[in-house]
């Protein structure tokens, strides 16, 4: 049975995880590099990763690295495609400026101050001291996560500076166990990078984590909290988990360990996950974090808990960044702005669906808004 279980899960991976590599506008041939240049939309991440490297982003594997590297990566949206949709060429010189994602250049910092430097003048220039910390999940290459992040901060027009954390997955489907081990050795690195940020002068933090990058999360807000880190701390303005892979007896201590979660705290998940409805039987526990079909489990703890079953798209791991029609709801960026500096009570009226609440943690079931409409 395991092996049918296993083999079923490897196959969900294999089918939502295609391999990306970065191909930047030099690597066109001339005129279509000057006609990509001229479209298309820029999306600016700072990144610090723990992937061991040469310099540069395409030297960046699955290696764990003792310290973390610090870059800038300009990312090319492309102008023609489906909301949620991340594309990459296959083949540099048959790239497809349309519909696939390229990169405008890059920059790998020195150092620590450097990085702090160059974000502290980015929030400047876009008059925004709000940055969003992005964290990847399992089986993803560099360019896979960096590339996701962008689509995600364009799609869903999000206000602030995105910065993401790239830890050393292998980026393969069958390396389950090395990339839960690079989340572990990861939480320090993740750690620094939240410090650079505080340091660099943002005002709100707010993490969003995406499978076993909730995990990696979760582990370093307990360091962070066990150490009492006021910098950071005090900077902290939610958290974001999409689909996390994470046992909830260990989320429950880690909860624990923390005190007091960080204000708002949402966790998006699908009680028809495919993938974490199949890591939960492998694991031998009933639920993992991010499938859980009541809060009766989590319900002693302040969050927000949102099924987003109704926008599954294909297993329906990644609601939040590949549904088209989640994405459209979440993209009001003003209600989601609101959303994150309202109170819970306030919270809940801000998105269509089902509210249930038990004790501390509140649930909403999504639902399309066309579902909830009433006839005239």
């Amino acid at each position: 049975m395991h092996r049918i279980l296993l083999a079923a899960f490897l196959s969900l991976l294999l089918a939502c995880s295609p391999r990306g590599e970065f191909v930047d506008l030099s690597q066109l041939p001339p005129e279509k590099a000057q006609a990509a240049a001229a479209s298309g939309a820029r999306e600016v991440v700072f990144v610090a990763t723990t992937r061991k490297g040469k310099g540069g982003a395409k030297t960046f594997g699955y290696e764990r690295a003792d310290a973390p590297t610090f870059l800038r990566i300009d990312v090319r949206v492309p102008p023609e495609r489906k909301t949620g949709e991340v594309a990459w060429p296959k083949n540099p010189r048959r790239a497809d400026p349309d519909h696939d994602f390229l990169t405008y250049d890059e920059t790998v910092f020195p150092d620590a101050a450097a990085f702090r430097g160059a974000l502290r003048a980015s929030m400047k220039s876009r008059g925004q001291r709000d940055v969003v910390v992005y964290v990847h999940g399992f089986n993803n290459t560099m360019a896979e996560s960096v590339y996701r992040v962008a689509q995600m901060h364009n799609d869903l027009k999000v206000p602030g500076v995105a910065v993401h954390y790239a830890w050393p997955s292998r980026g393969s489907p069958l390396a389950y166990v090395y990339d839960r081990d690079s989340a572990l050795v990861g939480r320090d690195g993740l750690e620094e990078l939240l410090n650079q940020v505080a340091n660099a002068g943002a005002n709100r933090i707010i993490i969003v984590a995406h499978s076993m990058g909730g995990a990696l999360t979760m582990e370093s807000l307990r360091q962070i909290f066990l150490s009492n880190d006021r910098r950071v701390i005090s900077h902290l303005g939610g958290v974001v988990l999409l689909s996390p892979d994470l046992d909830v007896d260990l989320f429950r201590s880690q909860a624990r360990a923390i005190g007091k979660l960080p204000q708002p705290f949402l966790i998006f998940g699908s009680t028809r996950d495919s993938v974490l409805n199949i890591s939960s039987k492998l694991s031998g526990a009933p639920d993992r974090l991010g499938n859980l079909k009541t809060l009766a489990r989590i319900s002693d703890l302040p969050v927000t808990y949102l099924d987003t079953a109704a926008f599954d798209v294909g297993g329906g791991h990644f609601n939040v960044g590949n549904s088209p029609a989640l994405i459209q709801l979440l993209g009001g960026i003003a209600n989601i702005d609101a959303a994150f500096r309202a109170e819970a009570a306030a919270r809940v009226g801000l998105l269509p669906g089902v509210v249930l609440t038990l004790r501390n943690a509140t649930g909403i079931i999504l639902a399309p808004v066309e579902k909830l409409a009433t006839p005239d």
